[in-house]
């Protein structure tokens, strides 16, 4: 059931967070995935009557500011953002020269129904990261109903994301279509998942990943460990890995992640051999090499065949499967063919009845540089929020709709 489906926006001006924090080089979009993403939900605001203010923010504008003074607050606008969310809309979008001013105030009170307004970047005030409750209060005046449809934020106890809920009835605060989606995929997954269980885990470090395996050994039946950060479990196990990457300080994580594995009856597996280089760059010399015998000189790039196999082997008898994170380099063509392998194999799950979810910002551009994000059950918007998420951590941006 839906809350934010079975609202009448008719006669209300819905107050949307929504994230278009996107790449913008040169006031040209490089993905507009995000912009996308929250379409739906403005839309259905629109088609009932309603009028839209849209609040998001983009980049780091005072801290960037800090480390380099020739930038300023210009260079940080939403302003590249608006023709193409018009153009998605289909409709022509209002744009405030700031989030709580004059000009907001007065543009987003004049609103007429079918009418969208898109504030100028929230971060250009220290009291949104800072959770401002004062300048939470200044924002929700804008609309009269707050819907909070960026999940990409949701782990900031932001005021924009968390604090702003309190100023709105229970009857008047929801999720967008965006967040209903993710929260039911992320919650399907950790909460009612069907056996077996598989989490494909990529990434160069151990440490960027120890909280969210922690977790899953409680969840999942199996754990498939690839990218960079395996080398860190041979080298922990005496094995021989050249030049890979290695997190030295990490190995005894590492065992302690095997032991506790063994122990709760999960099935690490570690890729059997690896695509090796001689340097980090695309025209590198290349071998395959079992992962425990890597020569001097040499560090592995992307898994081999027989890791490739042995993968493929447990994603294609799962039920369940989350990925985060690469198999390998796989923005070098020499080394891609790891992680598109990976993406196949959960495709083939997939169309077999397995429930699928893609989520954090490598995996995500994985599965759509390869043009595999319509045959998985859900690609994720979040990469942090969903990480958090997976590691067993509340996110704010989720608590302020469901327990406020």
């Amino acid at each position: 059931m839906s809350k934010f489906n079975d609202y009448n926006f008719a006669g209300h001006k819905a107050l949307i967070r929504v994230d278009f924090n996107v790449p913008i080089k040169d006031g040209k979009i490089g993905d507009d995935t995000r912009i996308r993403a929250a379409i739906p939900t403005i839309k259905k605001v629109l088609s009932d009557g309603g009028s839209v203010v849209l609040m998001s923010h983009w980049g780091r504008p005072l801290k960037d500011i800090e480390k380099k003074p020739n930038l300023t607050l210009a260079d940080f606008s939403l302003k590249p953002v608006l023709s193409r969310l018009a153009e998605l809309l289909g409709t022509d979008v209002q744009f405030a020269d700031d989030c709580i001013g004059e000009d907001a105030v007065n543009k987003a009170k004049n609103l007429q129904a079918g009418q969208v307004l898109l504030l100028e970047n929230l971060r250009y005030y220290k009291q949104e990261e800072k959770g401002d409750k004062d300048f939470a209060e200044k924002l929700s005046k804008l609309g009269d109903v707050y819907v909070n449809d960026a999940f990409g934020t949701a782990h900031r106890a932001h005021a924009s994301t968390a604090v702003i809920a309190q100023f709105f009835s229970s009857d008047n605060r929801m999720f967008g279509l965006l967040m209903e989606g993710e929260v039911a995929a992320a919650e399907k997954v950790l909460h009612n998942n069907e056996k077996p269980f598989v989490a494909i885990i990529g990434g160069a470090k151990v440490s960027d990943k120890i909280l969210i395996i922690e977790n899953l050994l409680e969840k999942a039946t199996d754990i498939i460990i690839g990218g960079g950060m395996a080398y860190t479990f041979f080298k922990a196990e005496g094995g021989h890995i050249g030049s890979s990457l290695c997190e030295d300080d990490r190995m005894d994580m590492a065992l302690e992640i095997i032991k506790k594995a063994k122990e709760k009856g999960v099935c690490i597996h570690l890729p059997a051999d690896s695509i090796i280089a001689d340097k980090f760059a695309n025209d590198a010399d290349t071998s395959s090499c079992i992962n425990t015998e890597i020569p001097a000189g040499w560090m592995g790039l992307d898994i081999g065949l027989m890791a490739i196999e042995q993968f493929t082997k447990v994603i294609r008898a799962s039920k369940t499967i989350l990925w985060n994170g690469p198999m390998g380099v796989f923005e070098m063509e020499k080394f891609q063919h790891g992680t598109k392998a990976i993406a196949e194999a959960v495709v083939e799950a997939t169309a077999k009845g397995a429930y699928s979810l893609v989520g954090g910002g490598d995996s995500v551009a994985a599965v759509n540089k390869f043009g595999y994000a319509d045959k998985v059950s859900y690609v994720s918007t979040g990469g942090g929020a969903m990480l958090e998420f997976f590691e067993g951590k509340e996110l704010p941006g989720i608590a302020a709709i469901k327990d406020n």
